[in-house]
């Protein structure tokens, strides 16, 4: 079923929008990691909603409450369940257009894949709502992955039109990466950063919405993950990224780009560099035949602009089968990439956390 996710880390995550909480369940971690839940806190803490002017106004402190499979302050080996309460609900906006497709929701597709069963309260099952557990269990991903001196970082490429530059695809480093970590507005260039935060605001003020693209790097992989065809680290990744409500894009490298260059542009050509064999350049992103060659991993992963807007649209009454128009009320995101900078890392951190555990096993971890 669509809600489980993993091959040697397997996930199962459950819950609604406006139901009374969502949560995952993690099956795969070895007993005796001593989670570190101060960097879990900072990373959901990242993503939390209602901190400024630019995210929904929904108070949610994304406190999370561990169930089961950690004791003592560590793993115990069985499954790993994380709960996290909604406490800031209003069902009511939802309630009096529940027969009401809002454009480019899942409204529509969700009631009638599930014969019209499914929570419409706030998208349900679909919402954003769903991506904390996702940030948890990335944070637990990018922890163990830093024990093997693995860093994963990202800024905000663009918003809208605005667009910064993007990482030096051959050497972007671990530092740049974690200072980027610790930027509530991550960019790489901060005179970019009030232009991007004026689009948003600009698009509020407006009653409209914008998107953007989130670039990616992890840095310190080792050579040899992945593998060809279904399993190759770009199906991995991408595999998680496209599960991220409102993510529409995804490219390696220099991505679509690759394709106006000739051969000899985009070969990434090989070197030795104090004995270790590196590429000149990184247009393929660190990726060769779907297996990580040991150069930075980067990516770009594109979201739509946030569809709920208060703007005047067409639609359809599903219930008394009419054409209406609608406003959508309630409290929503002018953008979501901001917050969706952490969900992105964690996807990515998953990824390659199971890729990790398909070449050495979890002896490690512990």
């Amino acid at each position: 079923m669509s809600g489980v996710w993993g091959e040697y880390l397997k996930l199962s995550i459950f819950g609604e929008s406006h139901g009374s909480g969502v949560g995952i369940v993690v099956n795969g971690l070895p007993a005796g990691i001593e989670l570190d839940l101060d960097m879990i806190d900072k990373e959901m803490a990242r993503r939390m909603p209602g901190k400024t002017r630019l995210a929904t106004p929904r108070q949610e402190q994304d406190k999370y409450e561990l169930v089961g499979g950690y004791f003592n302050g560590k793993t115990t080996g069985s499954p790993l369940c994380c709960m996290i309460w909604n406490r800031d609900q209003k069902s009511q906006d939802y309630e009096d257009i529940k027969g009401i497709v809002r454009p480019s929701h899942a409204d529509f597709t969700a009631r009638l894949k599930h014969s019209g069963c499914n929570d419409y309260r706030g998208g349900g099952h679909f919402s954003g709502r769903l991506t904390a557990p996702l940030v948890f269990v990335g944070a637990i991903a990018k922890q163990l992955l830093g024990m093997k001196g693995i860093v994963i970082g990202s800024h905000i490429l663009s918003i809208g039109d605005v667009q910064e530059e993007s990482f030096d695809l051959r050497n972007v480093g671990s530092e740049q990466l974690k200072e980027l970590t610790e930027k509530e507005f991550p960019v790489i260039v901060e005179d970019i950063a009030a232009e991007m935060k004026k689009r948003i605001l600009d698009a509020k003020q407006d009653e409209d919405s914008v998107g953007g693209v989130v670039e990616t790097a992890v840095v310190q992989l080792p050579v040899g993950l992945g593998s060809p065809f279904f399993d190759s680290t770009e199906s991995k990744i991408a595999h998680v990224l496209f599960s991220i409500p409102a993510v529409k894009g995804v490219e390696f490298g220099v991505g679509f780009e690759i394709a106006k260059m000739k051969g000899s542009e985009a070969n990434d050509q090989f070197v030795l560099e104090e004995n270790e064999i590196k590429t000149i350049s990184n247009n393929n992103g660190g990726i060769l035949g779907g297996i990580t060659n040991g150069m930075p991993l980067v990516f770009r992963t594109a979201f739509k602009p946030t569809p709920s807007i208060g703007k005047v649209q067409r639609t359809v009454d599903i219930d008394k089968m009419e054409e209406v128009e609608i406003s959508i009320k309630g409290r929503h995101d002018p953008c979501i990439v901001p917050r969706a900078v952490p969900v992105v890392e964690a996807a990515a951190a998953l990824a390659l956390l199971d890729l990790m555990i398909e070449k050495e096993g979890t002896g490690w971890m512990s």
